[in-house]
């Protein structure tokens, strides 16, 4: 019972992000009238399906993605014979954007998420508010009052960086911090408590809580600011901690491993999914728009080439590229599906 619930939370969460981004590409489309073929939720063989006055609604069997198909979208048709309505009939800039808008409606949803979460609950400041008992920290010079500002030599401008580097230190407990106190800097070495993620990975965490930031206006929309930068950031560092070696690419996780995140979310109550959902939301449309053939972010710099040199790309060509990089993303998710299942992490 608890992995078919653990099936059913992913399938709608990620139903959700990619239903949002699919949106995104037909509203726009819709906005400068090119017509949409069918809009598709998951891949494979359809479900269900219903026709609507122009566009073929349909539900297919495996929830992994979804499609926009719109008139033309990667078709030769020569100039004098595109039919009015296509993806081709219109100028780049057009193209620009209906590209770019499943991802812009993630990122939106990720940042309203996020600032929803900031007016629910009391915004965390980098301050040191009050110590666990025989709190390791304190006993290394840390004290009540003393305001983070940087965490081993990199700034924090909110507690949200603070914690996402923190977790980076991997397997380490010892951890030089610069605080703010009584208006002067003051360097720290600081001993944490770690907790172990796997056999062979630790990283630590907090021992004291902080205080917390006066709410108004200001401050959510800084924090919310701040903490939807931190996601990027977050994803970012942690894939250049793969590439780089720091840490194994082991702990990479596709939907099925993300099930055991967005199942343990669920159980912390729905500020724990909320957040979960705007990281996946925010790191889904920063993903999108890498350029790459298959995604969005390889198909935007075609039409960047075409705006910069007058004249497109020849379609053959660009459609073999993206034809690839789609059968390479494919392997690179059956691998990591493999993975997954077989060596699962923890």
């Amino acid at each position: 019972m608890d992995i078919i619930l653990q099936i059913l939370y992913t399938v709608l969460v990620l139903g959700l992000l990619i239903f949002i981004h699919e949106l995104g590409h037909f509203i726009a489309a819709k906005a400068f009238k090119i017509k949409v073929n069918e809009f598709a939720l998951g891949m494979g063989p359809a479900i269900l399906k219903k026709q609507g006055k122009e566009t073929l609604y349909s539900l297919r069997l495996f929830p992994i993605g979804g499609f926009c198909q719109l008139e033309g979208e990667d078709s030769d048709t020569p100039e004098q014979e595109i039919p009015e309505g296509s993806m081709q009939s219109k100028p780049v800039w057009q193209r620009m954007i209906v590209v770019t808008a499943g991802a812009l409606m993630n990122l939106i949803l990720g940042i309203l998420i996020t600032a929803i979460l900031v007016v629910a609950q009391p915004i965390p400041s980098l301050t040191v508010g009050e110590f666990a008992e025989n709190a390791e920290t304190a006993r290394s010079g840390l004290q009540i009052g003393d305001k983070i500002i940087a965490i081993d030599g990199k700034k924090v401008g909110s507690y949200t960086d603070f914690v996402t580097e923190l977790s980076r230190a991997y397997n380490r407990n010892t951890i030089p911090l610069t605080v703010l106190r009584e208006g002067a800097e003051k360097e720290l070495i600081v001993t944490f408590p770690t907790q172990a993620i796997d056999e062979d990975l630790s990283c630590p965490v907090l021992d004291f809580r902080v205080y917390r930031e006066e709410k108004n206006v200001l401050t959510v929309l800084k924090y919310t600011v701040k903490n939807s930068c931190a996601y990027v950031t977050m994803m970012y560092e942690s894939l250049a901690d793969m590439i780089t070696g720091r840490v194994s690419l082991k702990y990479v996780s596709g939907p099925i491993g993300m099930s055991g995140m967005i199942s343990d979310a669920v159980s912390n109550g729905w500020t724990s999914i909320a957040s979960l959902i705007a990281l996946i939301s925010i790191n889904l449309a920063v993903m999108n728009m890498l350029p790459l053939p298959a995604l969005d972010g390889g198909r935007f710099l075609f039409m960047l080439i075409e705006l910069i040199r007058g004249k497109p790309v020849s379609v053959k060509y660009e459609a073999a590229i993206h034809a690839i990089g789609f059968v390479l993303l494919m392997l690179l998710t059956l691998v990591i599906a493999f993975k997954d299942i077989f060596f699962p992490v923890g």
